[in-house]
């Protein structure tokens, strides 16, 4: 199953106070959450959790992870180790490994890896790479796209896609370090934090979250700002029922919805003062597309 299929389905138990008899569960295909492991301790108690990463490229899962009685919580859910005849590289923009901690490209080798895309000579140049750390010769190496960062415990922690790295106002953003950030307050259940084009051509942070917690914009905002620099904080919370989904059961980032009512953080309202203020705060509420703007907001 997906996380986001395994979230829904022990949510629809839990409403109706069922438990759930379950042997094994072997979950990938998007990161899984805390939350969501949680959710299915109590719902099944003695059913082992998998945690499996790697791509079609790859044979699908290459990295796993057994939950154990040991796990913490407020660590998040590793992706875990490769399995045997398989080789994980983590690198850097020059291919170089990176050191413990630090994040960069997740790259697959082994027996696994694929030939290549069938009628598509160029994409597999770009993706099936020499391996230039394996001792044969004419090994290749898969380059997944994704990054991630080596544990002190010798397992990998996935932290989302390449792809999903944004530029706002000259800033490189990964949106997967915020998502976790989010992720680890105990109220939040799922996050997606997506890079918005507003109506001036300017680029804004919205994050998405669904959990059952009286959590307001302003709070979510301090949390962020207390870890992470300024540039890299969400300007507006959505709270979610639940996330839009695939067909194939992943998080549907096209189909989150613009942001309404008040979403955005800030402080205590104060009412503009004299035709000035006035004015100029029907002007940022009309170009922000918000209700109203204080004369102490940010």
């Amino acid at each position: 199953l997906t996380p986001s299929h395994l979230e829904a389905l022990g949510r629809r138990l839990a409403s109706e106070s069922k438990g759930a008899s379950v042997s094994v569960l072997v979950v990938g295909g998007e990161a899984l959450t805390a939350s969501t492991v949680e959710l299915w301790r109590e719902l099944s108690p003695e059913a082992r959790i998998v945690n499996e990463y790697g791509p079609t490229e790859t044979v699908v899962g290459c990295v796993t992870y057994e939950i154990g009685a040991d796990w913490n919580k407020t660590r998040g859910v590793p992706i875990g180790r490769p399995i045997w005849n398989t080789r994980i590289y983590i690198l850097d923009g020059r291919r170089e490994p990176v050191a413990l901690g630090v994040v960069g490209e997740l790259y697959i080798a082994g027996s696994g890896v694929g030939r290549g895309y069938l009628g598509r000579p160029e994409l597999t140049r770009e993706r099936f790479v020499e391996d230039p750390f394996s001792a044969e010769r004419d090994r290749r190496m898969y380059k997944t796209g994704d990054l991630g960062r080596w544990r002190a415990d010798g397992t990998i922690e996935f932290w989302g896609r390449n792809d999903l790295q944004v530029k706002i106002r000259g800033y490189r953003i990964e949106l997967g370090e915020i998502e976790a950030r989010l992720a680890s307050l105990p109220d939040v259940d799922e996050v997606v934090v997506v890079a918005r084009e507003a109506e001036l051509g300017d680029k804004g942070l919205i994050a998405y979250y669904t959990g059952e917690g009286a959590l307001d914009a302003q709070s979510l905002r301090g949390f962020v700002a207390r870890a992470l620099p300024e540039y890299m904080v969400p300007a507006a919370y959505v709270h979610l029922d639940r996330m839009p989904l695939t067909a194939n059961g992943k998080v549907d980032r096209k189909a989150l919805p613009s942001p309404q009512g008040d979403v955005h953080a800030v402080r205590s309202y104060e009412a503009p003062e004299g035709a000035v203020e006035r004015g100029l705060a029907e002007i940022w509420a009309e170009l922000l597309d918000v209700e109203r703007v204080g004369r102490v907001d940010d």
